[in-house]
């Protein structure tokens, strides 16, 4: 009797593991996960590394951007007709805003209350000296504020006071400084729209900036 006992006992423990292992076969097989590399936050979408858009300048039901449920949505006018007759850019939505303002082409409304309030446009550029070869960097502020208030720049983005601020390219492509604007509600930086800012060309006689290490322990 107790040797049948021992019997059956052994054979439960042998087959208890074909038991569990007949069960985790029966789970359905793990979803595979999608590498998310590549992903980056809105602030990227117009870096060059990328994918492009196809198309720009899309109706407002297929640029991604309004509702295509919305009644209203359909209402509003496509870009390609509204855009029509303005001059044209190599660039962001191919429009040359700043041309179509002083044309006169546009009219836009400082205010969005009062119609009758003029813009303060202030004429002053401001150079930037870049340490590399390219072009020094010529900010004008009269094209910036024919549409925007001071308040809008400063001085949450950039400090009103010399060489209070660090500006780079990195910065920029990643949303910051320019990139606030540039690339979303502005023209893009591409590598057609350098010049645009890169204006302003070296002296014939400039050589590139030794570094502080340089100039203390210069190598023989």
């Amino acid at each position: 009797m107790k040797m049948n006992q021992f019997f059956l006992g052994v054979v439960a423990f042998i087959a208890l593991p074909m038991v569990v292992v007949q069960a985790e076969a029966a789970q359905p097989p793990m979803k595979e996960v999608k590498s998310a590399k590549g992903q980056v936050s809105s602030a990227n979408v117009f870096n060059r590394l990328l994918k492009k858009e196809k198309e720009r300048n899309m109706a407002p039901p297929e640029d991604g951007v309004h509702d295509p449920d919305n009644d209203n949505t359909h209402v509003l006018q496509p870009p390609r007709i509204a855009y029509d007759g303005l001059p044209t850019s190599d660039f962001g939505n191919y429009v040359d805003w700043v041309k179509a303002l002083n044309d006169g082409l546009i009219q836009p409304r400082y205010d969005r209350f009062d119609p009758t309030v003029e813009p303060l446009v202030m004429d002053l550029d401001i150079v930037r000296e870049v340490k590399a070869s390219v072009p020094d960097v010529v900010f004008p502020h009269k094209p910036h504020t024919q549409w925007l208030h001071c308040s809008n720049c400063h001085p949450k983005i950039f400090i009103p006071q010399r060489k209070a601020n660090v500006i780079n390219m990195s910065a920029i492509l990643l949303g910051q400084k320019c990139g606030v604007c540039h690339g979303k509600v502005s023209f893009p930086i591409t590598t057609k729209s350098c010049k645009k800012c890169h204006s302003k060309a070296k002296p014939k006689d400039w050589k590139p900036p030794q570094s502080e290490a340089s100039l203390k322990n210069p190598w023989r």
